[in-house]
């Protein structure tokens, strides 16, 4: 087990010399106004945003008597709390220095460990896997806001790097968990338009 652990950290070496890289470029401007207010915009993606947004969703359309909104609603909300879970899980077994924490000589890479310590929690990005999960969930609902939900989601992921709240690898392994969590949610939807389709 050992030599498989080291093999996977052999092979994503290229990846975490890019975080550095990364790191190493973005760090001195991450106090600038600019990258503020990107962090300001980036907070859509925390969790009590999602929430509300999610529950947001699901009560409007049962003020309006709208079903599918009800569903897109309790859909992102699942989705969100998969991805939130699976996010908890994998951050309470790593250990990694978030990069405004990491510039003054710190390891960039992620360890094995389960510090409580939010600054070394940044593995991998949770506002990233909320934020793909509720864009996921939303569009099988509504497939025509698809490309919109999902540039949102990106967005709210990619702005998690210029503020050095996360790596670009932290941001990665997030949208994979968020995926996931919403070709999880949506299957048994997806399921159902399969069979009403067939003959």
């Amino acid at each position: 087990m050992a030599d498989t652990t080291e093999d996977i950290a052999q092979a994503a070496e290229p990846l975490f010399e890019l975080d550095r890289k990364t790191r190493d470029l973005l760090h001195p401007h991450h106090r600038t106004p600019l990258v503020r207010l990107l962090r300001v915009i980036g907070e859509a993606g925390d969790q009590p945003q999602l929430r509300l947004l999610c529950g947001g969703m699901a009560l409007a359309g049962l003020l309006r008597g709208d079903a599918r909104m009800v569903r897109a609603g309790a859909r992102m909300l699942l989705a969100h709390e998969i991805a939130t879970k699976a996010k908890g899980l994998v951050k309470g077994s790593v250990d990694r220095w978030r990069p405004r924490s990491s510039a003054d000589g710190k390891d960039h890479r992620p360890q094995a460990g389960g510090q409580p310590a939010k600054e070394m929690s940044s593995f991998p990005s949770g506002h990233s896997a909320g934020a793909l999960a509720v864009a996921g969930a939303f569009a099988a609902e509504y497939p025509q806001y698809r490309g919109a939900a999902l540039a949102a989601a990106g967005a709210i992921g990619g702005i998690q790097v210029p503020t050095c709240a996360h790596y670009p690898s932290d941001v990665l392994a997030g949208w994979g968990i968020g995926g996931l969590a919403a070709r999880l949610v949506n299957w048994p939807l997806r399921r159902r338009r399969r069979e009403q389709s067939c003959p």
